[in-house]
Protein backbone atom coordinates (compact mmCIF):
# COMPACT_ATOMS: atom_id res chain seq x y z
CA UNK A 1 0.00 0.00 0.00
CA UNK A 2 2.83 2.28 -0.33
CA UNK A 3 2.44 5.95 -1.58
CA UNK A 4 -1.89 5.81 -0.82
CA UNK A 5 -3.81 7.14 1.66
CA UNK A 6 -5.52 4.50 3.85
CA UNK A 7 -9.14 6.28 5.78
CA UNK A 8 -11.89 5.11 7.62
CA UNK A 9 -14.97 6.52 5.75
CA UNK A 10 -17.69 8.93 7.29
CA UNK A 11 -20.56 7.05 8.77
CA UNK A 12 -22.78 7.99 5.67
CA UNK A 13 -20.50 6.21 3.49
CA UNK A 14 -20.41 2.93 5.98
CA UNK A 15 -21.32 -0.24 4.24
CA UNK A 16 -21.91 -2.15 7.42
CA UNK A 17 -25.24 -4.24 7.44
CA UNK A 18 -27.93 -4.77 10.14
CA UNK A 19 -28.24 -7.78 12.14
CA UNK A 20 -30.90 -8.97 10.26
CA UNK A 21 -29.35 -7.91 6.99
CA UNK A 22 -26.51 -10.37 7.77
CA UNK A 23 -28.92 -13.04 8.75
CA UNK A 24 -30.65 -13.33 5.81
CA UNK A 25 -27.52 -12.62 3.98
CA UNK A 26 -25.78 -15.80 5.69
CA UNK A 27 -28.67 -17.70 4.95
CA UNK A 28 -28.59 -17.89 1.34
CA UNK A 29 -24.20 -17.16 1.09
CA UNK A 30 -21.52 -19.17 1.19
CA UNK A 31 -18.83 -18.96 3.44
CA UNK A 32 -14.89 -18.18 2.30
CA UNK A 33 -11.94 -18.25 4.72
CA UNK A 34 -9.07 -16.14 3.16
CA UNK A 35 -5.49 -15.37 4.73
CA UNK A 36 -3.70 -11.97 5.11
CA UNK A 37 -2.36 -10.76 1.24
CA UNK A 38 -4.56 -12.89 -0.86
CA UNK A 39 -6.30 -11.00 -3.79
CA UNK A 40 -9.64 -11.65 -3.90
CA UNK A 41 -10.38 -9.44 -7.37
CA UNK A 42 -8.42 -6.40 -9.06
CA UNK A 43 -9.52 -3.62 -11.34
CA UNK A 44 -11.01 -4.82 -14.59
CA UNK A 45 -12.01 -7.73 -13.52
CA UNK A 46 -16.14 -8.46 -14.35
CA UNK A 47 -17.63 -9.87 -11.30
CA UNK A 48 -21.49 -10.86 -10.57
CA UNK A 49 -20.61 -11.08 -6.30
CA UNK A 50 -20.66 -9.58 -3.10
CA UNK A 51 -19.08 -9.92 0.44
CA UNK A 52 -19.55 -9.35 3.42
CA UNK A 53 -16.88 -9.44 5.78
CA UNK A 54 -17.59 -10.91 8.85
CA UNK A 55 -14.11 -11.07 10.54
CA UNK A 56 -10.73 -9.47 9.41
CA UNK A 57 -9.68 -6.49 7.41
CA UNK A 58 -9.73 -5.80 3.72
CA UNK A 59 -8.40 -3.21 1.27
CA UNK A 60 -10.11 -2.06 -1.28
CA UNK A 61 -7.11 0.04 -3.58
CA UNK A 62 -8.90 2.30 -6.34
CA UNK A 63 -5.09 2.93 -7.60
CA UNK A 64 -3.74 6.32 -9.33
CA UNK A 65 -3.01 8.06 -5.53
CA UNK A 66 -6.88 7.75 -4.88
CA UNK A 67 -8.04 6.89 -1.35
CA UNK A 68 -7.56 3.25 -0.25
CA UNK A 69 -10.73 2.23 1.52
CA UNK A 70 -10.09 -0.17 5.20
CA UNK A 71 -13.33 -2.39 5.87
CA UNK A 72 -13.69 -3.92 8.60
CA UNK A 73 -16.31 -6.72 10.24
CA UNK A 74 -19.87 -6.29 9.37
CA UNK A 75 -19.22 -4.04 6.16
CA UNK A 76 -19.69 -5.48 3.03
CA UNK A 77 -18.54 -4.46 -0.94
CA UNK A 78 -18.91 -5.67 -4.46
CA UNK A 79 -22.78 -5.27 -4.25
CA UNK A 80 -23.06 -3.97 -7.84
CA UNK A 81 -22.38 -7.40 -8.80
CA UNK A 82 -25.04 -8.78 -6.96
CA UNK A 83 -27.70 -6.23 -7.93
CA UNK A 84 -27.00 -5.67 -11.57
CA UNK A 85 -24.36 -8.46 -12.69
CA UNK A 86 -21.34 -8.66 -14.79
CA UNK A 87 -19.95 -5.14 -13.30
CA UNK A 88 -16.41 -4.26 -13.74
CA UNK A 89 -14.76 -3.86 -10.62
CA UNK A 90 -13.35 -0.47 -9.52
CA UNK A 91 -10.75 -1.60 -7.48
CA UNK A 92 -7.99 -4.09 -6.11
CA UNK A 93 -9.86 -6.07 -2.92
CA UNK A 94 -6.69 -7.37 -0.74
CA UNK A 95 -7.09 -9.34 2.17
CA UNK A 96 -5.24 -7.19 4.56
CA UNK A 97 -5.84 -9.40 7.82
CA UNK A 98 -6.98 -13.26 7.96
CA UNK A 99 -10.64 -13.20 7.44
CA UNK A 100 -14.04 -14.65 7.12
CA UNK A 101 -16.07 -13.70 4.08
CA UNK A 102 -19.62 -14.54 3.13
CA UNK A 103 -20.28 -14.38 -0.59
CA UNK A 104 -23.45 -13.89 -2.31
CA UNK A 105 -23.83 -13.98 -6.44
CA UNK A 106 -25.96 -12.29 -8.61
CA UNK A 107 -28.68 -15.08 -8.59
CA UNK A 108 -28.56 -14.99 -5.01
CA UNK A 109 -30.21 -11.99 -5.40
CA UNK A 110 -34.13 -12.92 -6.36
CA UNK A 111 -33.59 -15.23 -3.59
CA UNK A 112 -33.23 -12.42 -0.90
CA UNK A 113 -36.38 -10.71 -2.26
CA UNK A 114 -38.38 -13.87 -2.19
CA UNK A 115 -37.32 -13.94 1.49
CA UNK A 116 -37.63 -10.96 2.99
CA UNK A 117 -38.68 -8.24 0.52
CA UNK A 118 -39.17 -5.14 3.27
CA UNK A 119 -35.53 -5.87 4.22
CA UNK A 120 -33.73 -5.84 0.84
CA UNK A 121 -35.79 -3.13 -0.34
CA UNK A 122 -34.35 -1.40 2.77
CA UNK A 123 -30.54 -2.24 2.14
CA UNK A 124 -31.46 -1.29 -1.90
CA UNK A 125 -32.15 2.64 -0.87
CA UNK A 126 -29.11 2.37 1.90
CA UNK A 127 -27.01 0.86 -1.18
CA UNK A 128 -28.08 3.28 -3.74
CA UNK A 129 -27.33 6.29 -1.39
CA UNK A 130 -23.98 4.92 -0.45
CA UNK A 131 -22.94 4.42 -4.23
CA UNK A 132 -24.05 8.05 -4.88
CA UNK A 133 -22.31 9.42 -1.66
CA UNK A 134 -18.64 7.38 -3.12
CA UNK A 135 -18.91 8.31 -6.49
CA UNK A 136 -19.29 12.22 -5.27
CA UNK A 137 -16.52 11.05 -2.98
CA UNK A 138 -14.67 10.12 -5.74
CA UNK A 139 -15.46 13.40 -7.81
CA UNK A 140 -13.97 15.35 -5.31
CA UNK A 141 -10.55 13.13 -5.03
CA UNK A 142 -10.40 13.15 -8.52
CA UNK A 143 -10.92 17.17 -8.63
CA UNK A 144 -8.61 17.54 -5.96
CA UNK A 145 -6.08 15.10 -7.82
CA UNK A 146 -6.26 17.50 -11.49
CA UNK A 147 -5.93 20.65 -8.93
CA UNK A 148 -2.75 19.16 -7.85
CA UNK A 149 -2.16 18.18 -11.57
CA UNK A 150 -2.40 21.67 -12.75
CA UNK A 151 -0.44 23.11 -9.77
CA UNK A 152 2.26 21.26 -10.42
CA UNK A 153 2.31 21.84 -14.78
CA UNK A 154 2.17 25.37 -13.60
CA UNK A 155 5.59 24.87 -11.80
CA UNK A 156 7.07 22.88 -14.11
CA UNK A 157 6.00 25.12 -17.40
CA UNK A 158 7.90 27.85 -14.61
CA UNK A 159 10.35 26.43 -14.04
CA UNK A 160 10.75 25.50 -17.84
CA UNK A 161 10.18 29.14 -18.67
CA UNK A 162 13.20 30.28 -16.13
CA UNK A 163 15.64 27.65 -17.47
CA UNK A 164 15.36 29.01 -20.70
CA UNK A 165 15.67 32.32 -19.46
CA UNK A 166 18.73 31.50 -17.43
CA UNK A 167 20.12 30.01 -21.01
CA UNK A 168 19.52 32.84 -23.05
CA UNK A 169 21.18 35.04 -20.19
CA UNK A 170 24.51 32.80 -20.12
CA UNK A 171 24.43 32.77 -24.09
CA UNK A 172 23.50 36.69 -24.61
CA UNK A 173 26.09 39.67 -23.42
CA UNK A 174 24.68 41.87 -21.20
CA UNK A 175 25.68 44.98 -22.14
CA UNK A 176 24.79 44.96 -25.79
CA UNK A 177 22.28 42.33 -26.12
CA UNK A 178 24.30 40.06 -28.68
CA UNK A 179 25.50 36.35 -28.54
CA UNK A 180 28.37 36.27 -26.39
CA UNK A 181 31.42 34.20 -26.44
CA UNK A 182 29.47 31.44 -24.55
CA UNK A 183 26.68 31.94 -26.92
CA UNK A 184 28.95 31.20 -30.17
CA UNK A 185 30.58 28.01 -28.34
CA UNK A 186 26.86 26.76 -27.89
CA UNK A 187 26.02 27.75 -31.45
CA UNK A 188 28.92 26.27 -32.88
CA UNK A 189 28.24 22.68 -31.12
CA UNK A 190 24.68 22.61 -31.95
CA UNK A 191 25.67 23.05 -35.55
CA UNK A 192 28.11 20.81 -35.24
CA UNK A 193 25.38 17.70 -33.71
CA UNK A 194 22.75 18.82 -36.59
CA UNK A 195 25.70 17.93 -38.97
CA UNK A 196 25.90 21.36 -40.17
CA UNK A 197 28.03 24.52 -40.66
CA UNK A 198 26.97 27.66 -38.69
CA UNK A 199 27.60 29.79 -42.06
CA UNK A 200 29.44 30.35 -45.06
CA UNK A 201 31.79 33.34 -43.95
CA UNK A 202 33.54 35.17 -40.80
CA UNK A 203 33.31 38.97 -40.61
CA UNK A 204 35.89 39.69 -37.22
CA UNK A 205 34.52 43.23 -36.39
CA UNK A 206 36.84 45.59 -34.38
CA UNK A 207 36.67 49.27 -32.65
CA UNK A 208 39.57 51.67 -34.33
CA UNK A 209 40.77 53.92 -31.25
CA UNK A 210 38.20 52.47 -29.05
CA UNK A 211 40.94 52.72 -26.14
CA UNK A 212 40.87 56.51 -26.43
CA UNK A 213 37.15 56.92 -26.26
CA UNK A 214 37.31 55.26 -23.12
CA UNK A 215 40.43 57.25 -22.00
CA UNK A 216 38.82 61.04 -23.24
CA UNK A 217 35.18 60.49 -22.37
CA UNK A 218 34.56 57.96 -19.54
CA UNK A 219 33.82 54.25 -19.98
CA UNK A 220 30.22 54.79 -20.14
CA UNK A 221 30.82 56.40 -23.75
CA UNK A 222 32.64 53.94 -24.61
CA UNK A 223 29.70 51.35 -23.56
CA UNK A 224 27.76 53.46 -25.46
CA UNK A 225 29.66 53.24 -28.69
CA UNK A 226 30.13 49.19 -28.13
CA UNK A 227 25.97 49.53 -27.90
CA UNK A 228 25.62 51.52 -30.91
CA UNK A 229 28.01 48.64 -32.96
CA UNK A 230 25.94 46.34 -31.68
CA UNK A 231 22.86 48.00 -33.50
CA UNK A 232 24.42 48.58 -36.51
CA UNK A 233 25.79 45.06 -36.86
CA UNK A 234 21.60 43.75 -35.61
CA UNK A 235 20.42 45.68 -38.32
CA UNK A 236 22.37 44.46 -41.36
CA UNK A 237 22.52 41.07 -40.54
CA UNK A 238 19.62 39.05 -41.97
CA UNK A 239 17.56 35.92 -40.46
CA UNK A 240 20.03 32.66 -40.09
CA UNK A 241 23.05 35.27 -39.36
CA UNK A 242 24.29 35.00 -35.86
CA UNK A 243 26.18 38.36 -34.55
CA UNK A 244 28.14 38.52 -31.41
CA UNK A 245 30.37 40.59 -28.99
CA UNK A 246 33.51 37.79 -28.76
CA UNK A 247 34.61 40.95 -25.60
CA UNK A 248 36.19 44.55 -25.11
CA UNK A 249 35.25 46.17 -28.68
CA UNK A 250 35.70 42.91 -30.59
CA UNK A 251 32.58 41.64 -32.57
CA UNK A 252 31.99 38.76 -35.38
CA UNK A 253 29.37 37.74 -37.64
CA UNK A 254 28.71 34.12 -39.28
CA UNK A 255 26.96 34.84 -42.37
CA UNK A 256 24.97 32.37 -44.33
CA UNK A 257 26.73 33.82 -47.79
CA UNK A 258 26.06 32.34 -51.28
CA UNK A 259 29.25 33.61 -52.24
CA UNK A 260 32.27 35.44 -51.37
CA UNK A 261 31.56 38.52 -52.69
CA UNK A 262 28.18 38.60 -50.82
CA UNK A 263 30.02 38.44 -47.97
CA UNK A 264 32.16 41.17 -49.21
CA UNK A 265 29.50 43.73 -49.69
CA UNK A 266 27.85 42.70 -46.07
CA UNK A 267 31.30 43.83 -44.50
CA UNK A 268 31.72 47.25 -46.81
CA UNK A 269 27.66 47.81 -45.49
CA UNK A 270 28.86 47.73 -42.37
CA UNK A 271 31.94 49.71 -42.72
CA UNK A 272 29.67 52.68 -44.34
CA UNK A 273 27.20 52.23 -41.71
CA UNK A 274 29.33 53.15 -39.10
CA UNK A 275 31.00 55.81 -41.27
CA UNK A 276 26.88 57.06 -41.34
CA UNK A 277 26.64 57.85 -37.76
CA UNK A 278 30.23 59.14 -37.47
CA UNK A 279 29.06 61.73 -39.74
CA UNK A 280 26.85 62.99 -37.51
CA UNK A 281 29.11 62.85 -34.46
CA UNK A 282 28.60 64.91 -31.49
CA UNK A 283 31.01 66.34 -28.55
CA UNK A 284 31.01 62.62 -26.96
CA UNK A 285 31.46 60.21 -29.25
CA UNK A 286 28.33 57.84 -29.74
CA UNK A 287 29.83 55.45 -32.46
CA UNK A 288 33.59 55.21 -33.75
CA UNK A 289 35.04 53.75 -37.27
CA UNK A 290 35.23 50.07 -37.52
CA UNK A 291 38.01 47.75 -39.14
CA UNK A 292 36.39 44.19 -40.27
CA UNK A 293 38.57 41.15 -41.16
CA UNK A 294 37.40 38.31 -43.33
CA UNK A 295 37.39 35.10 -44.53
CA UNK A 296 35.16 32.31 -46.39
CA UNK A 297 35.24 29.30 -43.53
CA UNK A 298 35.99 25.98 -44.50
CA UNK A 299 33.49 23.81 -43.19
CA UNK A 300 36.48 21.22 -43.05
CA UNK A 301 38.22 23.71 -40.23
CA UNK A 302 37.43 24.84 -36.71
CA UNK A 303 36.51 27.92 -35.10
CA UNK A 304 40.20 28.14 -34.36
CA UNK A 305 41.36 27.79 -38.14
CA UNK A 306 38.38 30.39 -39.01
CA UNK A 307 39.41 33.19 -36.36
CA UNK A 308 43.03 32.88 -36.88
CA UNK A 309 42.79 33.79 -41.10
CA UNK A 310 39.61 36.49 -40.38
CA UNK A 311 41.95 38.23 -37.29
CA UNK A 312 44.83 38.27 -40.07
CA UNK A 313 42.68 39.78 -42.64
CA UNK A 314 41.73 42.18 -39.41
CA UNK A 315 45.01 43.17 -38.45
CA UNK A 316 45.33 43.85 -42.41
CA UNK A 317 42.96 46.18 -41.90
CA UNK A 318 43.93 47.65 -39.09
CA UNK A 319 47.72 48.49 -40.59
CA UNK A 320 46.41 50.03 -43.83
CA UNK A 321 44.73 52.57 -41.03
CA UNK A 322 41.30 51.02 -40.37
CA UNK A 323 37.84 52.66 -41.25
CA UNK A 324 37.79 49.78 -43.95
CA UNK A 325 37.16 45.92 -44.58
CA UNK A 326 39.97 43.15 -45.86
CA UNK A 327 39.73 39.69 -45.90
CA UNK A 328 40.48 36.35 -47.50
CA UNK A 329 38.07 35.54 -50.57
CA UNK A 330 38.68 31.98 -50.62
CA UNK A 331 39.85 28.91 -48.23
CA UNK A 332 42.87 28.15 -47.85
CA UNK A 333 44.30 25.89 -49.93
CA UNK A 334 44.76 22.24 -49.25
CA UNK A 335 47.58 20.61 -47.80
CA UNK A 336 49.21 17.93 -50.25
Amino acid sequence: MTGHIVTTLPDALHAVLTANELALFRQLGRTRMLGTGKLLFQRGDIGTQMYILVSGAVDLDFGEDLVVKHLGPGEFFGELGLLIGDHARSADAIIAADSELVELDHHDFQKLVDLDPSLVAHFLRRTIVRVVNNEQLLIRQLRRRNHDLEAALDNLYATSYQLNQTEELIRTDELTGLHNRRGLALHLQECRRAGRVPGLGLLLIDCDRFKRVNDEHGHLAGDRVLQNIASVLRSVVREGDLACRLGGDEFCVFVGIGNADELRQLGERIVARVQAELDAMQAVPHICSVSVGMCVVDPAGSWNDWYTRADSALYEAKRLGGNRLHGFETQPAAVA
